[in-house]
């Protein structure tokens, strides 16, 4: 009678593990969205360029961002941006922007391809994650600039919160989508040109 030997036990409880090592949740994708769009302004409207945005570092990645207790984050390595976060927010903002307010032309940083602006807004967003999971925060410092002079007009800051019913990715990026819009509305109602 042969008897097994100790080597093939191991290599068999060693391939056993790694099949079950191997096996990882899927990476879950996530989008903002917009607000539903509205007929286009005429040629002859005046043409507002929206950027360059800028990120905080810590959000210029594609893992979800939320912070926690104690000065630390906590990066979600299975729920990740279908797109660069920068890009998103440049595009919906852009979005919102011709919807509330469809007399003017909205263009996106780089727009020298459809020609000049008479107006632009820079965006400096300070911060736009969820925090502890209870709550989603926006903090961001504008300016209006008049093109044609190059003085800016108008400037501010925006600071938003929205509370988190559910702290699912889903939800979270569903509250920032809903920042985002307030955001546009606060804008639209700075906007004051001549």
């Amino acid at each position: 009678m042969v008897t097994p030997r100790p080597k093939f036990f191991i290599s068999l409880l060693a391939a056993l593990m790694l099949g079950a090592c191997s096996t990882t949740p899927p990476t879950h994708f996530y989008v903002l969205d917009a607000l539903p769009q509205t007929e286009r302004a005429n040629k002859q409207a005046l043409a507002i360029g929206i950027g360059p945005i800028t990120l905080p570092a810590l959000l210029e990645r594609k893992q979800m961002v939320t912070r926690l207790h104690n000065n630390t984050v906590q990066l979600a390595e299975f729920h990740q941006w279908a797109e660069p976060l920068k890009d998103t927010l440049l595009r919906v903002i852009v979005k919102n922007l011709a919807a509330l307010q469809p007399t003017y032309v909205f263009r996106a940083y780089p727009w020298s391809a459809y020609g000049n602006v008479d107006y632009r807004i820079i965006i400096d967003i300070d911060s736009f994650a969820a925090e502890t999971k209870k709550n989603v925060k926006f903090s961001a410092s504008w300016a209006i600039m008049d093109e044609r002079q190059h003085t800016i007009i108008k400037n501010g800051k925006t600071q938003l919160e929205r509370i988190l019913a559910n702290p699912a990715p889903a939800a979270i990026a569903e509250a920032m989508s809903q920042l985002l819009s307030q955001f546009s509305q606060r804008l639209i109602q700075d906007i004051e040109l001549p």
